[in-house]
């Protein structure tokens, strides 16, 4: 399914109605070109799942975890990795213990990271975004 959005509330509220399907241990990979709005999707569907702390970009921190309503969120990025070594999914692993993890620039995980339940590929398309989710 695609669908165009043309404002980052329009993109938040595609997915929230995402993360109504949720739960824990699902991951979702969030892939597109820079500034395509992966952060602002995932900030969308962190506030539906019960998240009250700002939601930011986790690109210098590799990760962040947040407390939602009943369940935890983990938002990875992982733009600057070139590939996911032994070592690299050791410190990963634990984000996706125990809560629903969004993975943003999932291609640097590719073969390491848990099968996704969902995949989002955001793009410009004019003015707004084009967003797609995939069900895997």
């Amino acid at each position: 399914m695609e669908t165009l959005t043309q404002s980052p509330e329009e993109t938040e509220a595609l997915a929230a109605d995402l993360a109504g399907r949720l739960a824990v241990g699902d991951v979702v990979t969030v892939s597109g070109e820079l500034g395509s709005g992966k952060t602002t999707f995932v900030r969308g569907a962190c506030v539906a799942l019960g998240v009250r702390e700002r939601v930011t970009s986790p690109t210098y921190t590799i990760g962040h975890r947040y407390h939602g309503r009943a369940v935890e969120v983990s938002h990875l990025d992982l733009y600057r990795f070139e590939g996911v070594s032994p070592a690299e999914w050791g410190d990963l692993e634990p984000y996706f213990e125990d809560a629903i993890a969004f993975v943003e620039w999932p291609e640097a995980g590719e073969g390491v990271l848990p099968s996704p339940r969902y995949a989002v590929r955001l793009r410009h398309a004019g003015d707004g975004r084009a967003v797609e989710i995939l069900e895997c």
